[in-house]
């Protein structure tokens, strides 16, 4: 199983959201709805590249930007993260099946250990993060590592996602994939199930996306 971590497990496109507007206005302006939907899922150096294009401040530099963002989205995380619908329920039911599993996400490890505190350090076998690995999501890459890394052939994994960057990732690797839309619709894709959430979702849901993707 194959985790995507913001906006999947835990509801915290939000918190981005502030952090994102914030700096926003920091520099003056603020993030249109079209770019904050394009961030969804982004690496942070394209998140800030989409940010500063939005605004109208290309030149700004996206280092500064991204170490702003960081140090302000940890302040959020820490405040506390929720559980998006069904995650947990999941999440539990697929480690006391002792299905391997592997955390992917965009964000950086500093980020993620404190998403860990909410997340449970042993509900994962392998986690892969945005700044471990040389190509971030749309590309295959981060896929491709988690499987390698739990030894478990990529077709016989299952990928949730909640965006169309995160998607396109999951397929290229050759995942089965689970969409379950957070912040922004996703149309229907070929080889991708789509569910309103995770509530309801099982093992024997999981056991069928796999079987339909031989």
């Amino acid at each position: 199983m194959l985790f995507d971590m913001d906006g999947t497990l835990v509801d915290s496109e939000k918190l981005w959201d502030i952090a994102l507007q914030e700096l926003a206005a920091v520099y003056g302006g603020t993030l249109s709805d079209t770019a904050r939907r394009a961030i969804i899922g982004t690496s942070m150096a394209d998140s800030m590249r989409i940010l500063h294009d939005d605004l109208g401040q290309p030149e700004r530099d996206p280092q500064a930007s991204a170490e702003w963002i960081n140090a302000r989205i940890l302040e959020l995380f820490r405040s506390g993260l929720r559980w998006r619908p069904g995650a947990l329920a999941l999440l539990r039911a697929v480690r006391a099946a002792d299905i391997p599993t592997a955390l992917v996400t965009s964000s950086g490890r500093p980020l993620v250990e404190v998403a860990l505190d909410t997340l449970g350090r042993d509900s994962f076998d392998v986690v892969v993060c945005g700044d471990e690995v040389g190509a971030a999501k749309p590309h295959p890459e981060p896929y491709l590592t988690a499987a390698r890394l739990l030894d478990v052939p990529i077709e016989r994994c299952v990928a949730i996602e909640d965006s169309s960057t995160g998607v396109a990732s999951a397929l290229a690797a050759g995942a089965a994939v689970l969409a379950v839309p957070a912040e922004v619709p996703l149309p229907p894709t070929d080889g991708v199930h789509q569910l309103e959430s995770l509530t309801g979702a099982d093992l024997e849901l999981l056991a069928a996306l796999l079987a339909d993707a031989r």
